[in-house]
């Protein structure tokens, strides 16, 4: 970990601008968003309407407001703090201690490497927005403020015995970011924001060229006098050329994404480096993370492969893309297990005492889709005849699958950790230090207090929605009261 402050960066006193091209990325931030709508309404052939003459003064206003912003913001080194001052006609002045500072993002899109500048994020913990957002500085003063930042934050956490500086503990090669892309979704992902653009956007161009490509495929098909077999291995053959081309879409994002990801030990933090096009280096403190999420789909176990994300102290970290979540995108389940034992050795991962649930949960888990199943089988049946009750002969896939769910889920607990797992097909483990548990409640359903069950609720702090909860459902009520305990 540095120790000294680059010259490039003043320790004290001498004020700072951002870089003199800030305004131009402050400007392509802004208009990004309306880019996609104008170049659609341009294609349509509707470039004459005067809203987008009106569009144009936005622009042009918001070309003001990024000019005003670079003349108005200035920062400077003061002490243990950074001190920003910012605006014309309301004025801010926000003095921030180093010590409430504890993720450092460098940000660098292809833009910012022809003019050597990158966008600087100061996060902290529980923070909505990041304590300050600098678009965008020269890479000597970005790079200077990132050394400070970790340098003076360590020095004023000094968390005890700290690994060697800059250790490296997980290196992805290019064949693992193509496993990667394999596994993931990230294709469809794109392909859904590109048709809701689109249909934002108003223009009929997208939904005249799905409807064009339509009838053409069933005009070749129905001049070739295809039976119900044609039209079948035809629309399977369709369906498979549409999951591989996601799939090769996934693997070129993975790539894109991920180039040179390298996970790094700094001592007390973690940094985590990765992009091709757009390189972004990250940083969190280790003890600012607070829960751990192991997962693995049908395709990782077919791979051999696992994937580790966290959840840090930092409210803002569950919708900033930027921020330091996945600490293993993929890996085997044996580095998986290095790791944990590195950074949570409390975990003895993967050697758990796992517990399990009560013996009737899979009832329990089987009666919400075997409801649904058969309210709309019901349905089907009313308006289609008695063939709506083929509907019915998903049952047993269900009872199968809450059989196999119940017998995986259960809970593991240490002197310092609990852990849940739950999942079938696709899996997931949920580890978290008792220490950093928010929050801890039992709750029983009038279901639950039938069945003698009662489930736990554990919850900390800046937990993902997109992650599974801590929850152990379905326990016996003894049990769920000594776990609470």
């Amino acid at each position: 970990m540095p120790s000294e402050t680059p010259p490039a960066m003043p320790s004290n006193g001498g004020e700072r601008r951002l870089h003199p091209l800030s305004w131009l990325f402050v400007l392509l931030a802004q208009l990004r968003e309306f880019a996609l709508p104008l170049i659609v309404l341009l294609l349509a052939g509707r470039g004459g309407d005067r809203w987008e003459l009106l569009g144009a003064v936005g622009a042009l206003a918001l070309a003001l407001v990024a000019v005003v912003q670079y003349f108005s913001y200035r920062f400077r080194i003061a002490g243990d703090e950074l001190v920003i001052r910012s605006g014309i006609f309301q004025r801010n002045l926000r003095h921030i201690p180093f010590r409430r500072i504890h993720n450092v993002t460098l940000h660098q899109n292809v833009l910012h490497r022809v003019f050597g500048v990158a966008e600087v994020r100061l996060e902290s913990a529980g923070g909505v927005k990041p304590e300050a957002q600098m678009r965008v500085l020269s890479l000597a003063d970005a790079k200077a403020l990132e050394d400070m930042v970790r340098a003076r934050t360590a020095a004023a956490e000094a968390l005890g015995e700290a690994a060697p500086a800059g250790t490296p503990l997980l290196v992805l090669p290019p064949s693992e970011l193509l496993r990667l892309g394999l596994v993931s979704n990230r294709g469809m992902v794109v392909l859904a924001a590109v048709f809701g653009a689109f249909a934002q956007s108003g223009s009929r161009a997208f939904g005249n060229l799905i409807t064009g490509f339509g009838e053409a495929l069933f005009g070749w098909a129905s001049a070739r006098h295809l039976d119900w077999l044609g039209w079948l291995l035809g629309g399977i053959s369709l369906f498979l050329a549409f999951v591989l081309l996601l799939r090769a879409l996934s693997m070129v994002l993975a790539v894109v994404q991920f180039h040179g990801f390298e996970l790094r030990d700094d001592g007390q933090r973690l940094s985590v480096e990765a992009g091709l096009l757009t390189r972004v280096r990250a940083h969190a403190p280790r003890h600012r993370i607070q829960a751990w999420t192991i997962r693995e789909s049908l395709l990782h176990r077919w791979l051999h492969r696992q994937s580790l994300r966290v959840d840090t102290a930092n409210v803002e970290a569950t919708q900033q893309p930027r921020t330091l979540r996945e600490l293993a995108p993929i890996a085997t389940p044996a580095a998986i297990a290095v790791l944990l034992a590195r950074l949570l050795p409390g975990a003895h991962w993967p050697e758990l005492p796992w517990r399990a649930l009560h013996p009737r949960a899979w009832r329990r888990m089987l009666v919400p889709p075997m409801l649904l199943t058969a309210a709309l089988a019901a349905a089907l049946m009313l308006r289609y005849g008695a063939i709506g009750l083929l509907a019915l002969l998903s049952l047993p896939w269900w009872w199968l699958r809450a059989r196999r769910m119940a017998a995986f889920a259960g809970y593991a607990l240490t002197d310092s950790v609990i852990a849940v797992r739950g999942g079938w097909l696709g899996r997931h483990w949920r580890l978290a230090e008792i220490a950093k548990l928010q929050a801890l409640w039992l709750s029983q359903s009038p279901f639950d207090r039938r069945h003698g069950m009662a489930s736990v609720w554990l919850d900390t702090a800046g937990a993902s929605p997109m992650q599974p909860p801590l929850r152990i459902r379905y326990l016996p009520l003894a049990q769920a009261r000594e776990l609470l305990e």
